[in-house]
């Protein structure tokens, strides 16, 4: 992006240095609709710049947590750029609202972005700016708190992602020790991640009382937008997924358990492969995870694969785990220089693999809407980002022959992957209901919070695994969750998107060339049309009822038993 309004050399070092731009647009007389096009795309130009100059703070943060530059920098944002931007930005939309033009933009184009508008000043509180900058402060307590958990084994300080291979070693022995070596370090950790979930949750029911919400959970369903679905929505998809997904989960489970022939079924039995396979790697190190993304993605279409060289290209992957990185992987999107970051902790096992198309597929995602003309446009909900990112873990499937030349490894490969989407739902379903009950009962106790989800993983967990003796690491288990330490509710869409991700691999089974066309155009949209409208473009249905559960289930099941018995 070429900057017209925000000076070349400009760069974000104090607010004082910011603020006159703010205010330029805030004193603006706009006196036709070329004018407030104009003052549009201004706006959106420094909010490309200050979000890029944000998303570098928090990427660098992550890549090193231990450095206490990095994180004050962070802070610094957090603190003092943030909470003053917050009550000026209100003043712009309000501005925009107010403006006679604005009732002359074409709905068909501004309509969803207008909508979005009203319902930021409906919510906003000066109050509330303090409380923000408080949770953000303390939600980045989660990462580094997990991004220093490791364990010795055989003289070698680990990751615990890293330790995780060993949940994998056909040696049971093996599998046991190191199980108990990271439920050991987790436990660590357990009272201070307590705390601090505590402490996030009272902020957070306070800003949804200072904005006339009886919890948190009402408010942020509101905050996140989601003008297509009720929260009783979300309780019937739970339902569904109790119904449809957890039963698929239990019996593909119980087979793992009858191959193993255990009569004993432990927590460290269930990621080994049970035919007493090694553990698939598809790949060794970073450079060639990128290799063979970028050659899978040339075979579903090449301008996916140019996508992943020019992040390659431009330093935008940062994919191998190490001391001091905090957990989890994600994509950032950078709006000014419009080409996205990947961050992931990859160690060379399949998961790592299907991360790296996860993130690609969010990152296919940036790249298509970035022809939109204002940022505003270019922030989709998390059910269409997360449809763009788990639509492509299913359709690169049908091409992981480039990770997997031995057929036996390809079909094993194929069938984690769908037995990760049996899974995958249940988990989901489970968050999601916790953090309904969290905060509509806000001032519970530690142990409320524990029994409560132990009562949620009586319906959604697995009942073959026995956990005698380490109830512990189960009613704990939730800990391990980022999601409600940092991006409370943002957790559903993954189950709305997962749904939505089958139905696109079922239409590019049926037609490729037109299912990747649907995706494309779908993505291209960004956010100019509603939740429904793009899943519509895609040539498919946005919809999480009982009947649609059951279909796309039963759909899984069949091409897992395809698969298994090919």
């Amino acid at each position: 992006m070429n900057r017209h309004f925000v000076k070349t050399d400009f760069t974000i070092s104090t607010w004082d240095l910011l603020v006159p731009y703010f205010n330029e647009l805030i004193n603006r007389p706009l006196h036709s609709k070329s004018d407030l096009e104009q003052w549009l795309h201004d706006g959106s130009e420094l909010s490309a710049v200050v979000s890029e100059d944000m998303a570098w703070r928090y990427i660098k943060m992550t890549c090193d947590t231990a450095n206490e530059n990095l994180r004050n920098r962070y802070n610094d944002f957090v603190e003092n750029i943030e909470p003053n931007m917050a009550p000026l930005v209100n003043q712009l939309n309000e501005k925009l609202i107010a403006c006679p033009f604005t009732d002359e933009l074409d709905t068909s184009t501004y309509g969803v972005y207008l909508r979005s508008v009203k319902n930021s000043i409906a919510l906003f509180r000066e109050e509330n700016i303090s409380l923000n900058t408080a949770l953000q402060q303390k939600e980045q307590n989660y990462g580094a708190i997990t991004g220093a958990q490791s364990v010795e084994y055989n003289n070698e300080t680990i990751t615990l992602q890293k330790a995780s291979l060993y949940l994998k070693n056909l040696d049971r022995s093996i599998r046991e020790t190191v199980y108990h070596l990271m439920a050991k370090r987790r436990a660590q950790d357990e009272d201070a991640l307590n705390l601090l979930y505590s402490e996030l949750i009272a902020l957070r029911h306070q800003v949804a009382l200072n904005t006339g919400f009886k919890n948190y959970r009402d408010y942020k369903h509101q905050a996140l937008g989601r003008f297509d679905y009720k929260v009783s929505d979300c309780l019937a998809f739970h339902e569904s997924v109790k119904q449809f997904a957890v039963p698929l989960m239990r019996a593909h489970d119980a087979a793992r358990k009858a191959a193993l022939q255990l009569e004993d079924y432990r927590p460290w039995d269930t990621s080994v492969d049970e035919h007493g396979q090694e553990p698939l790697k598809p790949f060794a190190k970073a450079n060639e995870l990128i290799e063979k993304t970028i050659r899978c993605f040339n075979e579903i279409d090449p301008y996916f694969a140019a996508c992943v060289k020019t992040m390659n290209e431009m330093g935008r992957l940062d994919l191998e785990s190490r001391l001091g990185k905090a957990p989890g992987g994600y994509q950032y999107p950078l709006y000014e220089t419009d080409v996205p970051f990947i961050f992931m902790n990859s160690v060379g096992l399949h998961r790592d693999l299907v991360t790296m198309v996860h993130e690609g597929g969010h990152a296919i995602h940036s790249f298509l809407y970035n022809q939109l003309p204002l940022i505003e446009f270019k922030n989709p909900p998390s059910e269409v980002a997360e449809l763009a990112s788990m639509s492509m873990e299913l359709i690169s499937m049908e091409h992981w022959s480039v990770f997997f030349e031995d057929a036996a490894d390809l079909k094993r490969a194929k069938c984690q992957q769908l037995e990760s989407v049996m899974d995958t739902l249940p988990w989901i379903a489970a968050v999601d209901k916790f953090q309904h009950w969290i905060y509509e009962n806000p001032t519970h106790t530690v142990e409320e919070r524990y029994a409560a989800w132990m009562s949620i993983m009586n319906d959604f967990g697995n009942d073959l695994v026995n956990f005698e003796g380490l109830e512990n690491n189960l009613k704990r288990r939730w800990q391990i969750q980022l999601h409600l330490f940092e991006v409370p509710f943002y957790y559903i869409e993954y189950g709305f998107a997962q749904l939505g991700a089958i139905a696109m691999w079922r239409q590019y089974k049926q037609n490729k060339d037109q299912a990747i066309r649907n995706y494309k155009n779908a993505l291209a949209l960004g956010y100019t049309k509603s939740i429904s409208e793009i899943y519509k473009t895609a040539g498919i249905r946005f919809d999480f009822s009982a009947g649609y559960v059951n279909e796309l289930m039963d759909f899984v099941k069949e091409e897992y038993q395809k698969i298994k018995t090919h």
